[in-house]
C-alpha cells in the first residue's frame, strides 16, 4: 500500500512525538521564588516559589541544580528567577537567575543595597537602640532567639513600600504566633530618627496593628541608625520632603548569625515565613 505524502508526512510527526513522550521529553516551567537555602555539595537549593502556571502551586521545595545553574550565585534571601525541567522520571532547574529589588516607577525610588558588611554565615555586631517605649534594646538581649530585623520610616508615602514591610512582618507574626517574644522576636528599624521618636512608633505599630510581645520598633541617634543601616546595606538619605531608600529584611539564627538577607519588596509574606521556619529547623537539626 502507497501511503500519500500528507498522511506519511502526519504518521511521521505523530510517531516522533510518541517517540518524544516515551524518551521522557522535558517540559518546561518558568516562575521566581525565594532562595531558603544552598548546598553546593549536593548541587540543591531549597526555594519557597510562586505558583508555577499549568503545574503545580506555590510551595517550598528542594531543587536539584544542572548545568550553567550550579554556578549561579545565589544565596539564602535572594529572590531568583529559575527554569524547572521535567520529565517523566525526574525534575531540575536548569537555569536560576538572581533578580535585583526593582524600582517603583512614581515618586519614591528604590536604590540598589550597599554591600552587606555582614556576610550571611557571619556573626552580626551587636547594637543597642531604643524601642516605642522608650527602653533600651540591645540584640545581644536575644541571644538564643530566631531574629528578624526590617527597616521602615514612618512617614513612607507609598503602599507598597515601608506599609509592606510591616504587613510581611505581620504575617509573620500571625503565623508564628506562638514563637512570638519566646522563639523569635521581630525588629523593625526605622532610619528617620529626627522624626520617628519612640512616641510617634507606637502610634504607628498601633495604627498598623503591629504592637505587641516579640515585635519592637526601634530607634536611635543618628550615628547609631548609620551604623545599623549599613551593616544591613541599606541606603538612604532626604530628597524632597522624601527618603530615598533601599529595603532589605535579615534574619538572624539562635546563635546570631545572618541566616539569610532578602534585598528589596518582591517577596511574599509565605516566603519571608517559609525562610524563617527553615532557620528554625536548621537550629534544632544541629
Amino acid at each position: 500500500m502507497v501511503i500519500p505524502n500528507s498522511k506519511f508526512l502526519i504518521l511521521n510527526s505523530l510517531l516522533a512525538v510518541l517517540a518524544l513522550s516515551l524518551s521522557g521529553c522535558a517540559r518546561h516551567f518558568t516562575t521566581t521564588g525565594l532562595v531558603l537555602d544552598v548546598d553546593r555539595a549536593r548541587s540543591m537549593v531549597t526555594i519557597s516559589h510562586d505558583p508555577v502556571a499549568g503545574f503545580m502551586d506555590a510551595m517550598a521545595m528542594p531543587f536539584e541544580l544542572e548545568g550553567a545553574a550550579r554556578k549561579a550565585p545565589v544565596a539564602p534571601g535572594d529572590r531568583v528567577r529559575f527554569r524547572l525541567s521535567v520529565t517523566r522520571s525526574k525534575s531540575r532547574v536548569d537555569r536560576l537567575e538572581l533578580l535585583s529589588a526593582a524600582p517603583t516607577d512614581a515618586g519614591l525610588q528604590q536604590t540598589p543595597a550597599t554591600p552587606l558588611l555582614v556576610s550571611v554565615g557571619s556573626s552580626v555586631p551587636d547594637f543597642t537602640l531604643i524601642d516605642q517605649s522608650g527602653e533600651a534594646v540591645s540584640l545581644s538581649a536575644f541571644q538564643g532567639k530566631v531574629v528578624a530585623i526590617n527597616f521602615i520610616y514612618t512617614r513612607c508615602p507609598l503602599p507598597d513600600y515601608c506599609p509592606r514591610m510591616v504587613s510581611q512582618f505581620r504575617a509573620v507574626r500571625d503565623r508564628f504566633a506562638r514563637e512570638v517574644g519566646r522563639d523569635l522576636v521581630l525588629l523593625t528599624i526605622s532610619f528617620d530618627p529626627q522624626y520617628d521618636t519612640p512616641d510617634r512608633l507606637r502610634d504607628y505599630a498601633g495604627r498598623h496593628d503591629a504592637a505587641g510581645p516579640g515585635w519592637l520598633f526601634l530607634t536611635g541617634d543618628a550615628g547609631q541608625i548609620e551604623r545599623v543601616c549599613a551593616m544591613f546595606g541599606i541606603q538612604y538619605w532626604a530628597e524632597e520632603g522624601l527618603i530615598t531608600h533601599s529595603l532589605q529584611t535579615a534574619v538572624i539564627d539562635r546563635h546570631g548569625r545572618l541566616a539569610a538577607a532578602v534585598e528589596g519588596k518582591d517577596f511574599t509574606p509565605k516566603q519571608l515565613g517559609d525562610l524563617i521556619e527553615l532557620v528554625f529547623s536548621s537550629a534544632a537539626a544541629r
